[in-house]
């Protein structure tokens, strides 16, 4: 099993696609990869040997992946968000930040419909 950014690639898949379980990788940047580690792209991640693997290992620490880049971007967005920037107001009200349409999509990101106080329906 091979074992990369302390994320377990998946066995059965070939290389530069278990690359890509690794966050902040690809696919093209998985392939790239593989060909600058002289590793067959779609060679399964179990036939791979530990030279190989060491290989993929020393070219993944040439990128910003997991944790490093997790926290990039964690910061840049706290750091919108102390400025008051459109982004960080739409970070903080739970918005579409890109520009998105709101008043009949975007309920992945506002959550489904909430209670409004005192509207009750008319009756008879």
């Amino acid at each position: 099993m091979a074992r990369i950014k302390n994320i377990e690639l998946p066995s059965e898949k070939q290389a530069w696609v278990g690359l890509t379980a690794i966050y902040g990788i690809g696919k093209n940047l998985g392939k790239t990869i593989c060909e600058n580690a002289k590793v067959e792209p779609s060679k399964k991640v179990k036939d791979l040997t530990e030279d190989e693997v060491n290989a993929l290992r020393k070219e993944v620490e040439k990128h910003l992946t997991e944790g490093d880049l997790r926290r990039e971007v964690q910061m840049s967005i706290k750091n919108k968000m102390e400025i008051n920037c459109y982004q960080g107001i739409r970070h903080k009200k739970g918005l579409p930040v890109r520009g998105q349409r709101t008043n009949r999509n975007a309920h992945t990101r506002k959550g489904r419909g909430k209670v409004v106080a005192n509207k009750k329906k008319v009756g008879k």
